[in-house]
């Protein structure tokens, strides 16, 4: 991967909308809120004015004018250059074609798991998988309500994907959880008798299974 003057993402969506028209950094956070940029790139009123600083300091932005109403602060309104079109292009063409290797939170969380007893460890797969349920209808309603007010679903393919992305993990859990519950071949007993422990939550599902 190149690197780059400027790498934070939010660098990203600060050109892309500039390459639209030249904007305040107020409108841009608007923008970015308005549209729903916030579930995709992190961001706070401080890292936005700092990313809009350093654009302008690598050349790919500038200070379009400057006015003032009233008593209020001056306002500075910022425009795209060419150069920042050109990095713009380039950044874009380069995420779109090559995976990158990312560090999530629960991957990190996953190759560390066994330090957790696995009576714990099903009870927290569990509370994932509502919540996940709860974040896949969201994402549906979410697509739902924009198609509804007209919107392509060009202009939604992120949460398509993020859609996809939950959907995915959600089969996963699921499937992490009945591998370790498995009454015949489940990993329980062995991952407890690590810890020195029973298994529980394999009994549990055994009088499950029992009662049904």
């Amino acid at each position: 991967m190149k690197k780059r003057k400027v790498a934070n993402l939010l660098a990203l969506a600060v050109l892309a909308y500039l390459s639209r028209a030249a904007m305040h950094p107020y409108e841009l956070s608007k923008l970015l809120r308005t549209n729903g940029d916030a579930r995709s790139i992190k961001f706070t009123h401080g890292s936005l004015y700092m990313v809009v600083q350093q654009l302008t300091k690598a050349g790919f932005v500038a200070e379009q004018e400057t006015s003032r109403e009233g008593q209020r602060p001056e306002r500075t309104v910022f425009g795209i250059t060419d150069a920042g079109r050109a990095e713009l292009h380039d950044w874009l063409r380069e995420l779109v074609q090559q995976p990158q290797h990312e560090y999530p939170a629960f991957v990190s969380a996953l190759s560390l798991i066994g330090a957790l007893t696995p009576d714990e460890v099903v009870t927290l797969l569990r509370d994932r998988l509502t919540r996940l349920d709860e974040q896949r209808a969201e994402a549906r309603q979410a697509i739902e309500r924009a198609e509804a007010e007209g919107v392509h679903p060009m202009f939604l393919i992120e949460e398509a994907y993020r859609l996809r992305l939950l959907d995915a993990e959600s089969a996963f859990v699921a499937e992490f959880i009945a591998r370790i519950t498995d009454p015949q071949e489940g990993w329980g007993p062995m991952w407890a008798a690590f810890h020195g422990t029973e298994f529980k939550a394999g009994a549990e599902l055994s009088g499950d299974l029992t009662t049904e």
